[in-house]
């Protein structure tokens, strides 16, 4: 496959404001550095006022856009273990994180960016489509886009429902044959040769090899980089050189 033509610049974003009153997790401050754009936790997986106030704060100070980062209910599990939720459930869960992510980008003088749903809500939503309408409800509210893998039950409803979509591609994350990801309990070391080589290959030929090897259709509109994993700054600087030498 040829270099895609692209029609909006390559972003790239990150999850931040994990945190739990003193504990707290990633590398938010210095991947405020590299990203376009953030992904903020709502209270339910993880984060808390004062984290949501401190990192919308920031990250507006810097010219960095903020989105709503709605997970499941599930401090212990990171958000990263599935749950069985009607579609009403999960538009709950979802409107009640976003609104307060929104209340205080709103405070800090700007306005909603996008909604990506975190973990296993992610997952599940990629697969379901009555539980993806549940979130194209509260994108529709706000009238922002949401971010998810192309593909997948994301886009075709975001699509039908005439939500904007961004695309995502995952350079620490594997991919199952249907391209869909794989969700870990914590985040994981990339070597970031590899994070090079992939994110290259996503971006030049719109392909990335799944964990059996098959070879899969991405479109990489926003590199997303996990701000748990370990050498998460150094990951989030080769992808934005990569992307630099592609533009």
């Amino acid at each position: 496959m040829g270099k895609q033509r692209r029609n909006v610049p390559v972003t790239l974003n990150a999850d931040m404001g994990e945190a739990v009153g003193i504990h707290s997790f990633g590398h938010d401050e210095v991947l405020l550095e590299f990203v376009d754009t953030i992904n903020v936790a709502g209270g339910m997986h993880a984060g808390d006022p004062s984290a949501i106030s401190h990192i919308v704060t920031q990250a507006i100070g810097r010219g960095v856009t903020v989105g709503a980062h709605p997970g499941l209910p599930d401090i212990a599990g990171f958000g990263r273990r599935e749950m069985v939720l009607n579609a009403e459930e999960v538009r709950d869960l979802i409107r009640y994180q976003t609104g307060a992510v929104a209340a205080f980008v709103e405070a800090a003088g700007s306005r909603l960016h996008h909604i990506k749903p975190h973990g296993a809500l992610f997952g599940m939503l990629s697969r379901d489509e009555e539980l993806m309408d549940a979130a194209c409800d509260v994108a529709l509210q706000y009238e922002v886009p949401v971010f998810g893998l192309p593909g997948t039950a994301h886009e075709r409803v975001a699509l039908r429902r005439g939500v904007p979509f961004v695309s995502e591609f995952y350079v620490d994350l594997d991919y199952n044959d249907d391209g869909t990801i794989i969700v870990n309990r914590s985040g994981r070391m990339r070597a970031v040769e590899e994070v090079e080589e992939r994110a290259r290959q996503a971006l030049i030929e719109g392909t990335t090899f799944s964990i059996t090897g098959k070879e899969i259709e991405v479109r990489p509109e926003s590199f997303c980089v996990h701000s748990d994993v370990p050498n998460a700054p150094e990951v989030a600087a080769v992808i934005r050189r990569v992307v630099q030498l592609a533009e």
